[in-house]
């Protein structure tokens, strides 16, 4: 079979419609094969005849899409100097936009023996043991697709994970359940749309490795933050096969979203590859370029710098590996049409040499991209190295998810003292964290649960964490719950306990649903799904983690969907700008105001004390300026908002007919379910310096009305 020396660019498989370029980077290697494998497994070994700026590359007439290949590096085995190249080792295409299989765990996918990490080179064929690359067909009918472009400040961001949301759901026939084409059929659309979600964020869709050591435990790696293909759609989500389908399928269910006014936005993880430190398998970057593709030990080159918590981390400081994610990026938003990506444990991107460094070379690249840029960018801004903790430190472009956020809304329906002033500044978009460097209201990512850690249902049933069925005698996964369960450790037929529960799940989701900011839903928790404590379900690929759509929680779900209809009408909740407490019109009103229960406007002692739990928060509807995308003025209701995290009912005053003739109740989380939709003109009305009863740990909602 005769290759032709074909090009450097791009790199991976490029089929065009004739024959396919195969273009590979290694600085190390000293010649490398390609592999094409046929229908039967049989193995046929091409040298790529060039390498252009340690690009090795061919061209192959008549290569068309469904072929099956991978390589095998030449060069040197050094681990000591960083060098594992091992011809033995099929490695797959680190530009590979599509795999087929998984790996099948043995000693034959690593280059150590499995007792002896420092011992000999490993020199058995791993080819019958390995995924396989895949070209593919780029060509995709998108007919009128466009992206939404959903603002920012009109975004809800649904977290969900493709198998999960679809597994049980009785609406999707069988056989889509748990795929790409599950997400997109209408009953799951229509779901979607019912909560007003305009963005979901699916869990890695990258393609994953199930890791040795679950397999042997009989365990998945569900969560799928596990990546060895930054191109690829991950294979077990598609319906009908593994040699390109899921490429198709995944760009079905994206244009099908799109039609429905979703996005798409991708949890992506460019930190670490699922070939972890020296004691693990030999997959694909290692065996091409080890020092390249990975942060290494200057003390000892056989280990790896570890800033994930996963073995590996890697080299932000190699010119190609950025230029792998930024390849990757631009292909997920040009040829797959996604809105959006979020960063996992994004802080480990930052790092050059060790601190952290918000004027990194990853986020300069992010700034001059004219395809990434302009997408939406979301950093978990944190990782488990030194100084990895970077809440509120990353660049302009960039909206975060809010851990400071979580943890106060958490501490504060717990009952914990001296919360309200942080509570304040959540509810009003976190200024204090990005104000400062010209950022909006909407680079917090509001959330209070995700997939790591507690459902909502669970954050208010359990204290402990419920590990036991992950298999390390329930030492993994977080300690803290920071919430209250009313007494009782998980499920009780106590009725008045379960009352209480169900208000706190009420509490949570108003109070995320009413902060300015953008609202992060995990998906699940509209329906009380449970875990049963397992706050680390990583590896439960089973009914633990998928949705239960046949048992729902009725009066929760209506109540998601009122308040998610109650934000989306109500601009005063999703503003543009900074709240400043200034007016609003000469003479007016200020734009925000916080109150005490005795009705004065909150000063000096009453956000220090530290036994206070309650305050109210007037947002002015007046004049909401720039809450329309073009920038002009919308007019929208006032509200006045009351917060208590009280043990006993509290009663709060009503501020002076200053601030409105008077006030109509608009929604008691105290109530189950959500408010009648037929009632609004017999609601409650209040005249100015009245009384309201806020029961223990609720919230309720005024409306400013004009007198009858």
């Amino acid at each position: 079979m005769r290759m032709w020396p074909g090009r450097p660019a791009p790199l991976g498989a490029t089929y065009d419609g004739a024959g396919t370029n195969f273009s590979v980077f290694s600085e190390v290697a000293e010649g490398i094969d390609l592999c094409l494998f046929d229908d039967d497994g049989v193995e046929t070994r091409i040298p790529l005849p060039e390498c252009t700026g340690f690009c090795w590359h061919g061209y192959l007439p008549n290569v068309a899409p469904g072929q099956r290949y991978g390589f095998r590096v030449n060069g040197r085995w050094e681990p000591d100097k960083g060098m594992r190249c091992n011809s033995a080792k099929l490695l797959l295409d680190p530009y590979a936009k599509a795999i087929e299989g998984e790996v099948r765990w043995g000693q034959d996918v690593y280059d150590h023996p499995l007792d002896d990490l420092d011992g000999a080179m490993d020199e058995a064929d791993s080819a019958a043991s390995m995924p396989r690359s895949v070209v593919v067909n780029p060509w995709f009918d998108w007919g009128h697709d466009r992206p939404p472009q959903i603002p920012w400040h009109e975004t809800v961001v649904y977290e969900a994970h493709v198998k999960g949301l679809t597994q049980t759901h009785p609406g999707v026939p069988e056989e889509l359940r748990g795929t790409y084409l599950g997400v997109a059929h209408p009953a799951v659309v229509e779901h979607l749309q019912s909560l007003h979600i305009t963005a979901v964020e699916l869990l890695p869709v990258h393609q994953f490795i199930h890791d040795h050591r679950l397999v042997e435990a009989g365990l998945r790696n569900y969560w799928g933050y596990n990546s060895i293909g930054f191109l690829a759609p991950h294979n077990a989500y598609a319906l009908g096969g593994q040699r390109g389908q899921q490429v198709s399928e995944f760009k079905q269910m994206v244009r099908t979203l799109h039609e429905a006014g979703i996005e798409v936005i991708l949890d992506v993880v460019y930190n670490h590859t699922a070939e972890g430190n020296d004691g693990g398998p030999i997959l694909s970057f290692k065996g091409l370029d080890n020092a390249a593709y990975y942060r290494l030990s200057p003390d000892d080159r056989r280990r790896y710098v570890d800033y994930t918590g996963t073995g590996n981390s890697l080299n932000m400081r190699h010119p190609h590996v950025l230029q792998l994610i930024m390849d990757s990026l631009r292909y997920w938003v040009t040829e797959m049409h996604v809105d959006g990506f979020r960063f996992d444990l994004a802080s480990t991107l930052a790092r050059e040499l060790h601190d952290v460094d918000r004027l990194s070379a990853f986020f300069d690249l992010i700034q001059q991209d004219p395809v990434v840029s302009g997408v939406k960018l979301i950093a978990e801004p944190w990782d488990v190295g030194e100084g990895g903790y970077q809440v509120g430190n990353f660049p302009p472009l960039w909206t975060e998810w809010n851990g400071k956020y979580r943890d106060t809304v958490r501490d504060y329906w717990r009952g914990a003292d001296g919360t309200v002033g942080e509570l304040a500044a959540r509810l009003s978009g976190s200024s204090d964290l990005y104000e400062s460097n010209g950022r909006r209201p909407f680079a917090s990512i509001n959330f209070v649960t995700c997939h790591d850690g507690f459902t909502l249902h669970d954050l208010v049933s359990y204290h402990l964490k419920h590990n036991e069925a992950n298999g390390e005698d329930n030492r993994d996964g977080n300690d803290d719950n920071r919430s209250w369960n009313g007494g009782v450790e998980g499920p009780t037929d106590d009725p008045a306990i379960n009352a209480r529960r169900a208000r706190q799940q009420r509490n949570f989701l108003a109070t995320l649903l009413l902060s300015q900011g953008v609202p992060m839903v995990s998906a699940g928790d509209e329906l009380g799904r449970t875990q049963h404590g397992n706050n680390n379900a990583y590896c439960q690929d089973d009914e633990l983690s998928w949705l239960d759509w046949e048992h729902p929680d009725q009066e929760l779900l209506d109540f998601t969907r009122w308040i998610t209809d109650f934000r989306e009408r109500h601009a005063v909740f999703r503003r543009r700008r900074w709240l400043s407490g200034r007016p609003v019109t000469d003479g007016g009103l200020p734009d925000a105001a916080w109150f005490n229960p005795g009705g004065d406007e909150m000063e000096g002692d009453d956000w220090t004390h530290t036994w206070a739990r309650a305050l109210g928060l007037f947002l002015n509807g007046e004049a909401i300026t720039g809450a329309d995308p073009r920038g002009e003025l919308i007019s929208d209701d006032s509200f006045l908002v009351f917060f208590s995290a009280a043990d006993e009912a509290i009663d709060f005053t009503l501020p002076s007919a200053r601030w409105a003739p008077g006030w109509a109740k608009e929604v008691d989380t105290s109530q189950p379910g959500a408010p009648d939709p037929g009632s609004r003109r017999r609601r409650r009305t209040y005249e100015p310096g009245a009384t309201v009863q806020v029961p223990s740990r609720a919230v309720v909602v005024l409306r400013r009305i004009e007198p009858a």
